[in-house]
């Protein structure tokens, strides 16, 4: 159905596009806020362009969503879309950091079917497809096999004091990444109490499914992607025997947390 060989080129070369402006790597670029708290840089919307075009080349019949584009209502009539964040974690990025990652997903029915992160910074190149197990750098991942709920690994700076049986490890700033790190056995547990986009996870859960993971939202249903409001509340992700106690230990806030939907 799709030339992979061209996909993972695609992605390389997104990935060079980004590290062309860099900061980390000694380049300047230019950046500003959408809105408070949310920046974007040229990176950004060059990442995007490239990302648009390729793709939409590489698979005519596929729709687009991606957070640096106005959305299209005819996407809703694809069976195929795809899903992209040209630069998750732009905060990290634009520090010179190396937590950010390029974000492409293939969304079918609703459902990932292929998923990518590039992290050239980090030299991580994540990859997965629906049944076929995931990849860091063409290594099989295998995400953590944790049975009890405290002590468990929570990608954070700091935590809450309902929180503090768990233990915090580096936090990268692209959530994207933290997932991965749940596929890939670093953390055990990834939790968000907000409403987040589409295009922020839609790579990540399914590489993180693949490698064994559970993956819900914050009250532990499945996520579905191409609707036409393209949000969920929270985010959990984690070894499959303490999700649901995470669930559990969540619910009083997510309950409250979710009640407040945003403009």
């Amino acid at each position: 159905m799709i030339d992979r060989s061209r996909l993972r080129e695609i992605l390389a070369e997104a990935g060079r596009i980004a590290m062309s402006r860099w900061p980390g790597a000694g380049n300047s670029v230019e950046s500003w806020e959408k809105e408070p708290g949310s920046p974007v840089c040229e990176a950004d919307l060059m990442v995007d362009a490239f990302l648009k075009r390729e793709l939409s080349q590489l698979l005519p019949a596929a729709g687009w969503l991606s957070e640096e584009a106005a959305d299209n209502a005819e996407r809703l009539r694809k069976g195929l879309i795809w899903l992209v964040d040209p630069i998750d974690g732009t905060r990290d990025y634009l520090r010179g950091r190396s937590g950010w990652a390029v974000s492409v997903a293939l969304i079918s029915a609703g459902r990932p079917l292929i998923g990518l992160l590039e992290a050239p910074a980090r030299e991580e190149r994540w990859e997965a497809e629906a049944g076929q197990g995931a990849l860091r750098n063409g290594e099989k991942l295998a995400a953590s096999t944790r049975e009890k709920l405290a002590g468990a690994r929570i990608p954070a700076d700091s935590l809450a004091k309902a929180d503090r049986i768990l233990a915090p490890v580096e936090k990268l700033n692209s959530i994207a990444l933290r997932v991965a790190m749940v596929a890939a056995g670093q953390a055990d547990i990834l939790a968000t109490l907000r409403w987040g986009f589409e295009w922020d996870i839609a790579a990540a859960t399914l590489i993180a499914r693949e490698a064994g993971a559970e993956v819900s939202d914050a009250f532990g249903n499945r996520f579905s992607y191409n609707k036409p409001v393209p949000r969920a509340f929270g985010l959990l992700v984690s070894a499959p025997r303490i999700h649901a106690a995470a669930i559990a230990h969540f619910a009083e806030r997510a309950a409250s947390l979710s009640a407040k939907v945003p403009d």
